[in-house]
């Protein structure tokens, strides 16, 4: 589905990632593990068009992603999670999922994306009045996911999504995404929590100073020596 070949990319004269490539398959789950400071962040800002490539290709099912407009990435099926989630924080929640369709695209779908939101995450229709802002951490987690599911994307990128989280609220950010795999949708998704991310994902790649050093089932990861030592703590 997703097919990333030989990407370059950094900011200004600073290099981030080099000849990475990789690929999702249709219904796949997979992660991208490394320390801080790898390029797993660069590396779906590209994806999605906000950071450009300096040369490698992207494609999304045989279309070219890096010829596409940012603005427009979102009609090819591909929709971001940002690190922090950056909602809104002053709009209420069911105002934060309309700008998920704010494409007019998807606009004459929002109450059928909505009520598909609020199946999947009850706590959102409880929610929809109060400001995003004032959430709990976890729950705003949930809007921003809802928030990307508003277009009814073909694959889901989540960038560390239990970012700044506290240890509990970051297995009800891993309880969400196996919902979100439940309905059968492709993801992408970087993170450091490597143990919790590798129970929910079907393969994984390793990236390290803006290279792909590894990549594997997230079985076969999960019983590496060299993943078990650098990021699970064994």
């Amino acid at each position: 589905m997703l097919t990333l070949e030989n990407i370059n990319a950094g900011y200004g004269d600073f290099q981030a990632l080099f000849d990475v490539s990789l690929e999702v398959g249709a219904g796949e789950a997979v992660a991208v593990i490394g320390p801080n400071g790898a390029g797993k962040s660069t590396l779906m800002r590209v994806v999605s068009g906000m950071i450009p490539a300096k040369s490698g290709t992207i494609t999304m099912e045989g279309a070219s992603v890096l010829d596409v407009p940012p603005h427009e990435i979102v009609n090819l099926g591909i929709a971001h999670v940002p690190e922090n989630r950056r909602l809104f924080p002053r709009m209420s929640v069911e105002d934060n999922l309309r700008m998920g369709c704010f494409s007019p695209a998807f606009r004459a779908r929002f109450a059928e994306r909505r009520d598909f939101v609020y199946e999947l995450f009850p706590r959102m229709k409880e929610r929809r009045t109060q400001l995003a802002g004032t959430m709990s951490g976890g729950e705003q987690q949930m809007c921003a996911i809802g928030r990307a599911l508003m277009s009814d994307p073909k694959i889901l990128l989540m960038d560390e999504p239990s970012a700044g989280l506290a240890p509990v609220i970051v297995q009800q950010v891993f309880e969400l995404i196996g919902r979100i795999r439940a309905q059968g949708l492709t993801v992408l998704i970087v993170e450091q929590s490597v143990k919790q991310v590798l129970r929910v994902v079907d393969r994984a790649y390793v990236l390290e100073a803006g290279s792909l050093r590894m990549e594997g089932s997230a079985a076969e990861l999960s019983q590496s020596e060299d993943i078990q030592k650098a990021f699970m703590g064994i």
